[in-house]
């Protein structure tokens, strides 16, 4: 690995699971750390693999493979579960403990000895990340992506792929402080001992940090998560989701807090101060009443709408009937109906009523003529009783 420039651990990553002991960092997956680190934990992982010039303080084993390049020191002991590789001028202050080969530089200082299983070679091994690097490289040139494949299964045991815990360059890890000039990410149910100073963190859920939290950018602090110290930004953004527990202060530019979070500080922002409330379970209650109601609403509106088109339909009826009854219509006592109107048997009843107006028609033209004579006699009558009445004039006379 080069002493200048930025390494390819572009970010501090914790993974899911981490947890720092009383003087190690115990990880399922395996263990990066980048050129020019100091690392004061003990590191116990599945394959541990330290750049150039980087200081362990304490203890280091390996389940799996362990490399350690050129110009490293470890103050302690060193047990690996397979094969180790040690580049030139390393330093182990305890013993080496190697279950099987044993690949050795020059100038490698193991002050209470070592012992290996396997073969002991000893040469000057390539650095780690630059091994790796080469071969790959190599294989993917040739066009063997099968035997690159091969090779990532090789150095991941055949196991499942874990993500590791990587360290950047240049990173400094203790117990007092994990300090990085990148961004920090921390996994799922961690616990954690010290203040962590990064670009940008993030930390996820049902975590527990001893420590306090401080970044030049934005800072996320996940559900279920107690940071026993104080969370701090310059001018970034600080989220506490729901559920979340902060021991200390909160400062940030902007400051979005989620319903449930619990701060024991003060809060202080620059910018923004957003609370959120989560209505989720609220409004799907709402809509699902909404919805009940409105079932019943179209229910109801059905039945009257059913209702409604059943009164329409029996008033269809009765105007049917109207029309088609003589007697409900006025047509019998005006005498005249239609041909459409009625069927056969309504013209027949028209035809008799007709015949029975034309009867009684002759009936009143008789009725009339007996009236007339009547008058004529009775204006007889009344000429001879006025001849009568001049001749007893006359005879008196």
């Amino acid at each position: 690995m080069s002493l200048r420039g930025s390494g390819p651990i572009d970010e501090l990553s914790v993974p899911s699971g981490t947890t720092v002991e009383e003087h190690d960092v115990v990880v399922d997956g395996d263990v990066l750390v980048g050129g020019q680190s100091t690392v004061e934990f003990g590191i116990r992982g599945r394959n541990v693999a330290i750049g150039e010039r980087v200081d362990v303080g304490d203890d280091i084993e390996a389940d799996g493979d362990c490399r350690l390049d050129t110009w490293c020191s470890v103050d302690g002991n060193v047990l690996v579960g397979e094969d180790a590789y040690l580049g030139e001028r390393v330093t182990v202050t305890g013993r080496l403990m190697v279950s099987g080969d044993l690949d050795i530089g020059d100038d490698v200082d193991i002050e209470e000895g070592f012992e290996a299983n396997g073969w002991i070679v000893i040469r000057n091994p390539v650095p780690t990340l630059v091994f790796y690097f080469i071969v790959l490289s190599q294989l993917l040139r040739v066009g063997e992506t099968n035997a690159a494949d091969e090779l990532a299964e090789a150095l991941a045991d055949g196991d499942d792929v874990r993500d590791p815990l990587l360290v950047p360059r240049g990173a400094e890890i203790s117990d007092d402080a994990w300090r990085v000039s990148t961004p920090a990410t921390v996994g799922d149910d961690c616990r954690l001992h010290g203040n962590l100073r990064a670009e940008s963190v993030v930390v996820g859920e049902r975590n527990e940090v001893f420590g306090s939290l401080r970044a030049r950018e934005d800072v996320s602090v996940g559900a279920e998560t107690t940071i026993h110290g104080d969370v701090t930004t310059r001018g970034g953004t600080v989220t506490i989701e729901a559920d979340a527990h902060v021991r200390g202060d909160v400062s940030a530019g902007d400051l979005v807090i989620h319903d449930g979070a619990e701060i024991d500080g003060s809060l202080r922002a620059r910018g923004e101060m957003k609370l959120v409330q989560s209505i989720a379970d609220d409004e799907s209650d709402g809509e699902a009443e909404a919805d009940g109601d409105a079932e019943d609403a179209t229910d109801n509106v059905d039945e009257d709408s059913d209702d409604e088109i059943g009164s329409a339909v029996d008033l269809e009826d009765e105007s049917e009937a109207i029309d088609d009854d003589p007697i409900a219509s006025g047509s019998e006592a005006n005498g005249d109906v239609p041909p459409e109107a009625g069927d056969g048997d309504s013209r027949d009843d028209s035809e008799s009523s007709i015949e029975g107006l034309e009867t009684a028609l002759a009936n009143a033209e008789v009725d009339d003529a007996g009236v007339e004579g009547g008058d004529a006699g009775v204006e007889g009558d009344d000429a001879a009783a006025a001849a009568v009445a001049e001749d007893g004039s006359n005879e008196s006379s």
